[in-house]
């Protein structure tokens, strides 16, 4: 492991990121928010000097990358993604802390790292009354980590040209990352045009026919491609009180949960990929039979009318499937078969090569036929049966890398539970709280409802839900490798 040549690089995202915090300087700047222009200032020039300091002791370190076998490894690729993103979220809560946001600097670390990886749980008690670069910054965290941070410098920047292959691996979802070209940053490149796109697109709708001002368009856009959920708004989408809006933010948010290569299918005139593949088909179907059995059980228990059933129930699947997190309505209230529906959706998941956290609904379709395979060998030991997803045989390497995430995952699921558990929290907001942060979903159920927050959480509690986000989103390897002392061996 060739520590200098990591901090090298966790030198220059520091740079980059300092960079970014530019973007809400100029909004504070603009609406004459004077404690938060300040605080960007102070924000900024403390990320870009310390970045700037890492790279300069290290840059000698960082030559020998231009000779042929200086690649960079798959360790010093996972420790580079791991590092960057806990990085992302420690001076990302800088602007929270000094502009008097959160006056403890562990809640500024748990909203960045919240908005960073498209979480969207807060422990904000009061929204609406915060500067609106604050506000911007928020959701602009969550627009950056959507795609994923290191993906984004790969894309854009020459900076991390060698050794691409690990980090693209490490950071993007799923159980296998999807080359869309033969080289990596290529493929980086057309997932943030096709992201971006799909963004602007939003924008202009809600702008220019939804007639939104210029500041909740971006906002919403921002919460709603990376299925992040935050929102400046107390009542989330619902305060807008329109069809228009949260149908248009609906259609995104399912966009953003499948797979972007299928979109790259798309542009490429091949639509015969998007609706032949197995999972964006099961990933649908999940999502027309919850909305359903949810639109029945709020028309049957709750006497709503069968419209508006199927409107909250619709958004609200989506929403949580997706990982998104935006609501139209407190679901805390409703009956407990739609409440179940909405808990076993935020551990479902999204699709591969989305934006959206969860399991993966590919990885619960190769579990289901794992479990099936494994009872008929109980049967037939001698038969040879292999995965097939669609057309194609799933490797068995890949499939026991998934078994064994999974396992991870539902093993973290119950440990977070019984920790939050021995906290004081109720068993229902224990667990909701583990699953909406592993999951990367935000709102849960209980005290921590679509209209409630996590300012309350111990502040030990607060700490487990960040490891949990963390874990989620970079899909705990990249994370607990780093407890492997083997994984520090120098070389």
């Amino acid at each position: 492991m060739r520590i200098k040549v990591v901090v090298y690089y966790l030198g220059w995202s520091l740079v980059f990121l300092g960079i970014f915090m530019l973007v809400p300087l100029f909004c504070s700047l603009y609406y004459k928010e004077i404690a938060s222009y300040s605080a960007f200032g102070k924000s900024a020039a403390i990320t870009l000097f310390i970045g700037a300091t890492l790279i300069y002791f290290t840059t000698k370190a960082e030559k020998n990358l231009r000779r042929p076998e200086g690649n960079l490894s798959r360790r010093e690729g996972l420790a580079l993604v791991a590092g960057v993103w806990i990085l992302a979220a420690v001076s990302g809560a800088l602007p929270y802390h000094l502009a008097g946001t959160f006056p403890s600097y562990i809640d500024a670390f748990f909203e960045a790292m919240s908005g960073f990886t498209t979480t969207g749980a807060t422990v904000l008690t009061s929204i609406e009354g915060q500067p609106h670069g604050i506000l911007l910054w928020r959701n602009f965290t969550q627009w950056l980590g959507g795609m994923g941070i290191v993906t984004f410098f790969i894309a854009l920047f020459p900076l991390l040209r060698i050794g691409a292959t690990h980090l693209f691996e490490a950071e993007m979802p799923g159980p296998q990352a999807e080359r869309l070209k033969a080289r990596i940053k290529d493929t980086a490149k057309w997932l943030w045009i096709i992201y971006a796109s799909l963004s602007g697109f939003e924008f202009l709708l809600l702008k220019v026919i939804g007639k939104l001002p210029f500041f909740d368009a971006c906002i919403i856009t921002l919460g709603t491609m990376p299925t992040g959920g935050f929102l400046h708004k107390d009542l989330s989408i619902a305060a807008y009180d329109s069809l228009f809006v949260s149908s248009i933010v609906t259609v995104f948010m399912l966009m953003a949960g499948a797979n972007f290569g299928l979109y790259y299918s798309l542009i490429r005139h091949n639509p015969r990929r998007l609706f032949y593949n197995i999972e964006f088909r099961l990933y649908i179907t999940i999502m027309v039979v919850a909305s359903l059995a949810i639109m029945l059980d709020l028309a049957q228990n709750m006497g709503q009318p069968v419209g508006e059933a199927f409107s909250q129930a619709t958004f609200q699947a989506v929403s949580i499937q997706t990982t998104t997190g935006f609501v139209t309505a407190d679901f805390n209230t409703w009956p407990s078969l739609s409440r179940s529906i909405l808990l076993v959706l935020m551990i479902i998941g999204a699709s591969a090569g989305s934006t959206g956290g969860g399991l993966k609904v590919i990885r619960i379709l190769v579990i289901i036929k794992y479990a099936f395979r494994q009872l008929h060998l109980a049967f037939s030991p001698k038969s040879v049966r292999s995965l097939r997803i669609g057309a194609d045989v799933l490797p068995e390497n890949i499939a026991s890398g998934i078994v064994s995430l999974s396992i991870l995952y539902f093993s973290a699921l119950v440990i977070g539970s019984l920790i939050m558990s021995a906290m004081g929290l109720d068993l229902l907001s224990a667990f909701s709280s583990v699953a909406a942060t592993l999951g990367n979903v935000g709102p849960g159920l209980a005290s921590v409802g679509p209209i409630s927050n996590y300012a309350a959480i111990p502040l030990a509690g607060k700490g487990i839900l960040i490891i949990c986000m963390l874990l989620g989103r970079l899909e705990f390897l990249a994370v607990l490798v780093l407890l492997v002392p083997a994984f520090w061996r120098w070389r």
